[in-house]
C-alpha cells in the first residue's frame, strides 16, 4: 500500500493544511492500496498563489520552442513510468491490463507529445489590416479531472495548458488519484520549474469548488458529470472565468438496413463495453433495422460471450470491475429499470458467478429499448447496451438525436456517401463512420448538455489561448 502524506505545490513536497486522509480502493479485490491527503480550501490557496506566481513570473516569459522542450521532457519522463501508470489504473480503476498499457499509459504519453509540435507549429501573431493580433495564455488554469481515464483526461488538459504558457492547478478524482502522484514525480525528476504544475488532492465539494470559485484561476477546465458540471460553471460564472467542461454521453451507434452487420454490431458491442462501459464516448445505443434486431442480437450475444470478465492484471481479461460500490449500485439500480419498464433482457443482467470480490456486473444486453425509457436517455457508465429498432432511416436519425447530450456516436452502410450524409444530420461532437480510427489529433467534445469547447489537437490548444488586438 502507497501513503502519500503531502501535496505537490510550488515545486516542492507540502503538509496539507489539514491532517485527513482518503482511502483509494482497488477496484478489484476492494482492498485499500493508497491513501492521499484530503486537502482544504487553504491548499488551493497556496496553489493558485504559487501558479500565478509562476505565470507571471519566469514562465510567463517563456518561449514557444522552450516550452514545447518541457513538455518533451515531460513526455519521455511519463513514457518511463508507464509499467508502473498501467498497473496503478487497473488497480485502481479496474481496467484490464493490456488495455491500460496501451490506453490509460499510452495515450497520456502521445497527447502529451502532440503539444510539443503543436505549440511549435501554433500561429500566434497574425496582421488583419492595421492591428497585430495576437494569441496569449489564458493564464492560471484549473483542471478537475475524473476516474475513468485519469491519466489521459489530466493530460488531454495539463499539455496544451502548458503549451499555451498556462501554468495548472490540478484537483485529479479522490477515487482514482495515484496515478498522478507519478506525475508529480515525473515533474519533479525533469525540474519543471516551480509553480506551474501543482496537484491538489481532494474531494469535489472543498477543493473542486475551491478551484471552480478562486479568484486566482482564469480558466477552469472540468470533465465529469452533468450534475457537477452545472456546479462548477455556477460557481465559476461568480468571477467570469473561461470554462470548458466535457460532461456525459448517451452516443448512438446508427446501423442502416444495408451495413455489414456482423462488423458493425460486433465493433459496436466491444466500443460499448470499453472500460467496462466507464466511457464517456460509449455507444451505448445500438440503433438497428427492425427487421434485422433479432439477427443483431445473436450477433451481439456472441460477441459479449467473447469477453472474458476478471482480474484486470490478468492479460487475458477483458472486462473488468466497475470502479467503486457506489458504481456498481448505480449501473445495477439502471438495469432494474430497464427491466421494470419492459426491456427484454438478452444477456447479463446481474453479477457474474465466481467473482465474489471486486465491484463486477454482467456485461447487459437489452432489446425492444423504446426511446423514452430511462436506460435509453440517462447515462449509465457501465457494461449495459441498450438496442433500439427502427423502421425508417428519418426514425434512426430522430432516435439518435433524442438525448440531452451529443457527444459520441457511430453511423454503418455499404454505401460511405450515405453514411457520410447520416453521420452529418446527427448532432454530436464526434462520428465514426464505418468504424473510423480513433484520431488523438481531432477535437474532442460536445453538443447540448455533452459540454462546451473541445480537447485534443489545435483545437484543444486554442482552449487556453486568449486573443489581443494590437492596432496601429
Amino acid at each position: 500500500m502507497t501513503t502519500h502524506q503531502q501535496l505537490y505545490i510550488d515545486g516542492t513536497w507540502q503538509t496539507p493544511s489539514v491532517p485527513g486522509l482518503i482511502d483509494v480502493l482497488s477496484a478489484s479485490t476492494e482492498e485499500v492500496i493508497g491513501r492521499i491527503p484530503e486537502a482544504a480550501a487553504e491548499d488551493v490557496d497556496r496553489a493558485a498563489e504559487a501558479a500565478r506566481r509562476a505565470f507571471d513570473g519566469a514562465w510567463g516569459e517563456t518561449t514557444a520552442e522552450e516550452r514545447a522542450q518541457w513538455i518533451e521532457k515531460l513526455a519521455a519522463a511519463l513514457k518511463d513510468r508507464m509499467k508502473a501508470i498501467a498497473k496503478t489504473i487497473a488497480e485502481e480503476v479496474g481496467t484490464p491490463i493490456v488495455m491500460a498499457t496501451s490506453i490509460q499509459a499510452g495515450l497520456p504519453v502521445m497527447v502529451t507529445s502532440s503539444y510539443a509540435g503543436l505549440i511549435r507549429e501554433a500561429k500566434l501573431e497574425e496582421e488583419i489590416g492595421n492591428s497585430l493580433i495576437v494569441r496569449e495564455p489564458v493564464g492560471v488554469v484549473g483542471a478537475i479531472t475524473p476516474w475513468n481515464y485519469p491519466l489521459h483526461q489530466i493530460m488531454a488538459k495539463v499539455a496544451p495548458a502548458l503549451a499555451a504558457g498556462c501554468t495548472v492547478v490540478l484537483k485529479p478524482s479522490e477515487v482514482a488519484p495515484l496515478n498522478a502522484f507519478l506525475l508529480a514525480e515525473a515533474a519533479e525528476s525533469i525540474g519543471l520549474p516551480p509553480g506551474v504544475l501543482n496537484i491538489v488532492t481532494g474531494t469535489g465539494p472543498v477543493v473542486g469548488e475551491a478551484i471552480a470559485k478562486h479568484p486566482l484561476i482564469d480558466m477552469v477546465s472540468f470533465t465529469g458529470s452533468l450534475r457537477a458540471g452545472k456546479r462548477v460553471m455556477a460557481l465559476a460564472a461568480e468571477t467570469i472565468k473561461r470554462v470548458t467542461l466535457e460532461l456525459g454521453g448517451k452516443s448512438a451507434n446508427v446501423i442502416l438496413d444495408d451495413a455489414p452487420l456482423d462488423k458493425a454490431v460486433s465493433a459496436g458491442v466491444k466500443n460499448a463495453m470499453l472500460n467496462s462501459g466507464q466511457t464517456c464516448s460509449a455507444w451505448t445505443r445500438m440503433v438497428v433495422p427492425r427487421a434485422r434486431q433479432e439477427e443483431a442480437l445473436e450477433i451481439a450475444k456472441a460477441t459479449l460471450a467473447a469477453l472474458k470478465v476478471g482480474d484486470p492484471l490478468d492479460p487475458s481479461s477483458k472486462l473488468g470491475p466497475l470502479v467503486s460500490a457506489a458504481q456498481r449500485e448505480r449501473v445495477e439500480s439502471f438495469i432494474d429499470a430497464g427491466k421494470k419498464e419492459g426491456a427484454r433482457v438478452v444477456a447479463g443482467g446481474g453479477r457474474p458467478t465466481g467473482l465474489d470480490r471486486g465491484y463486477f456486473v454482467q456485461a447487459t444486453l437489452f432489446a425492444d429499448v423504446q426511446s423514452k425509457m430511462t436506460i435509453a436517455q440517462e447515462e449509465i457508465f457501465g457494461p449495459v447496451l441498450s438496442v433500439l429498432p427502427y423502421d425508417t432511416e428519418a426514425e434512426a436519425i430522430a432516435i439518435a438525436n433524442d438525448s440531452i447530450y451529443g457527444l459520441a456516436g457511430g453511423v454503418w452502410s455499404a454505401d460511405p456517401s450515405r453514411a457520410m450524409r447520416v453521420a452529418r444530420k446527427i448532432r454530436t461532437g464526434q462520428v465514426d463512420i464505418n468504424g473510423g480510427r480513433y484520431n488523438a489529433m481531432a477535437p474532442f467534445g460536445g453538443y447540448k448538455q455533452s459540454g462546451t469547447g473541445r480537447e485534443l489537437g489545435r483545437y484543444g490548444l486554442e482552449e487556453y489561448l486568449q486573443v489581443k488586438s494590437l492596432a496601429r
